[in-house]
């Protein structure tokens, strides 16, 4: 049975349009939903795998069966739990109270990030004088800082120095920080909020703007102009189980063109990496489609299209009800999305210390192997501490808000 033909979702809980008697309500009525946070989990875990550099289990993240990566994953989803936690609040407690709450968080955000720079920072420089291989200052982008270090730390302050895989974190303080005004559309209707992004990321893409960067020929390298967009999409869809509206098409042949799209794109994606591996494999479509999907700046609109497929596809056939995510493997991974701030600061400097061990010492596959494995212990288990932790902590007490 497909997700339109559940039974018309009541006006609390439901993403259709009551009114119209259109649409169904494809997230649970009463709980979490554990898909939210399995798949910014397994996010967390592709963005750690592929941040080592020539890792072997890169092949089996999502960048390798689709054009779009771990990065769309995480800045939709988080749009999406954005929008549902903070528009219950505006709701409930008024624009006030929410706007608060967002910038709450927005704080919490920056600080993490800059406690993320100065320990990934110390983390590249030991290394740096440990092994004396001053290549990997420029590697991970902490040359400037050592070369004028009173401008970098200002720069970084201002979020317009982003070394090596310290990017995403900015964009999304960026885009929370505008939340409140997103919040405020969406409450008056979806298209408010939907329009005005599309019209921005269009003359993003025509006109190529972007925010400047550090140092000052380096632009961004995830543009907000661009990437608000996904995020706003992600706000909508989750603004939905608060306003009782689905604010996207909904016939029944949409999920159904969906699972086309990706079933096609995962094809053409795996034939890349097969060429890539054994190069007399033909890539299909590379000539006609490369120049359209390599561009992550900006979120070239073909990797737009290929994660809206894949999400599409993935609510149809996944449900909230599905048995596997309750299965004991899937375990870690959701508590991990359940605490994505920490395990995502967490896993980049894992994955900073994996591509040392790997360089300096073996980088054979049993070493890879291992060095994955290790990760994902890690960031499994400090995910159950944090969550033993919070669990003890609210003994006795009502049950907390779902996180953000």
């Amino acid at each position: 049975m497909s997700v339109y033909d559940r039974p018309k979702a009541r006006p609390e809980t439901g993403i259709g349009d009551v009114r119209s008697g259109k649409g169904v309500d494809p997230f649970p009525r009463k709980g979490r939903d554990l898909r939210l946070d399995f798949f910014r989990g397994l996010s967390l875990f592709f963005i750690f795998i592929d941040h080592i550099p020539n890792n072997f289990l890169g092949y089996f993240t999502l960048r390798s069966i689709a054009f779009s990566d771990a990065a769309e994953v995480f800045i939709f989803i988080s749009g999406y739990t954005a929008a549902l936690v903070y528009g219950r609040s505006m709701s409930q407690k008024g624009a006030l109270v929410a706007t608060a709450q967002v910038y709450r968080r927005v704080w919490q955000l920056y600080v993490a990030h800059i406690f993320l720079f100065v320990i990934f920072t110390a983390e590249v420089s030991y290394t740096v004088l440990a092994v004396n291989n001053p290549m990997y200052n420029e590697e991970m982008g902490v040359g400037d800082f050592l070369q004028e270090p009173h401008v970098a730390i200002i720069k970084a302050l201002l979020l317009q120095f982003q070394p090596t895989f310290l990017d995403i974190l900015p964009l999304y303080i960026v885009l929370l920080a505008i939340f409140p005004l997103v919040l405020i559309a969406l409450s008056r209707g979806p298209l408010w909020a939907l329009l005005p992004s599309a019209a921005l990321y269009a003359l993003t893409l025509r006109h190529g703007w972007s925010p400047p960067a550090y140092p000052a020929d380096h632009v961004w390298f995830f543009n907000p102009l661009a990437w608000q967009f996904l995020f706003i999409i992600g706000a909508s869809a989750g603004h939905a189980r608060v306003s009782g509206r689905w604010p996207f098409p909904h016939a029944p042949w949409l999920s159904q063109l969906a699972v086309t799209i990706a079933a096609v794109l995962v094809v053409i994606n795996i034939s890349w990496a097969i060429h890539w591996v054994y190069d007399p494999f033909p890539a299909l479509f590379e000539k006609l489609l490369y120049n359209f999907t390599t561009d992550k700046t900006n979120l070239a609109p073909f990797r737009l299209l290929n994660f809206l497929a894949l999400a599409l596809a993935t609510v149809h056939f996944v449900r909230p009800e599905s048995s596997f995510l309750q299965w004991r493997v899937t375990r870690p991974v959701i508590l991990c999305g359940q605490h994505s701030l920490y395990i995502f600061c967490l896993g980049i400097l894992l994955a900073v210390l994996g591509h040392f061990v790997l360089s300096e010492f073996y980088g054979t596959l049993p070493m890879q192997i291992g060095v994955n494995l290790v990760g994902f212990a890690v960031m499994a288990g400090v995910a159950a501490l944090l969550t033993w932790y919070k669990s003890a902590g609210n003994a006795g007490s009502a049950p907390a808000a779902p996180s953000e």
